[in-house]
């Protein structure tokens, strides 16, 4: 196996991020929202623009910030946006649709993200027995 790199077209940009958040959808992309709308929510894989450098791309190991007493941890091991590749997901609600725009609730990316592609969130991809350190669950004291 070798390592080149491969090309990433990004296919949008988080323009808005709210309560209800606007991703637009590049024109040559559009169509490929055909009948999107009829799923309840997506799956977004956004790119961490404001981490793609050297340094932050070279973290290995986190502290995660948002997980109160967390235990340092492998990169791959955490939701840090500090990664070899500064890649996001999320699963949104999808409100609405116009044209090219998607209004979504739910979107942790920031403004100016720029959208790597788009999956339909299938019920069936809930898992029921996941299990998770307690540390990274919001059931803590």
């Amino acid at each position: 196996m070798n390592n080149k790199a491969a090309e990433l077209k990004f296919i949008g940009i988080v323009e808005s991020v709210n309560e209800l958040s606007k991703i637009r959808i590049f024109q040559e992309f559009c169509e490929g929202l055909q009948n999107i709308n009829d799923f309840s929510h997506l799956i977004i894989l956004y790119w961490f623009h404001l981490r793609d450098n050297e340094q932050e791309r070279n973290v290995l190991k986190v502290v995660p910030k948002r997980h109160k007493n967390a235990p340092q941890v492998g990169v791959f091991a955490s939701r840090s946006p500090s990664r070899p590749n500064p890649i996001g997901l999320c699963i949104v609600e999808l409100v609405k649709i116009d044209g090219c725009i998607l209004i979504v609730k739910g979107l942790d990316a920031f403004e100016g993200s720029p959208i790597i592609d788009i999956k339909p969130y299938l019920p069936e991809e809930f898992v029921l027995n996941a299990k998770a350190p307690e540390w990274a669950t919001h059931k803590q004291a």
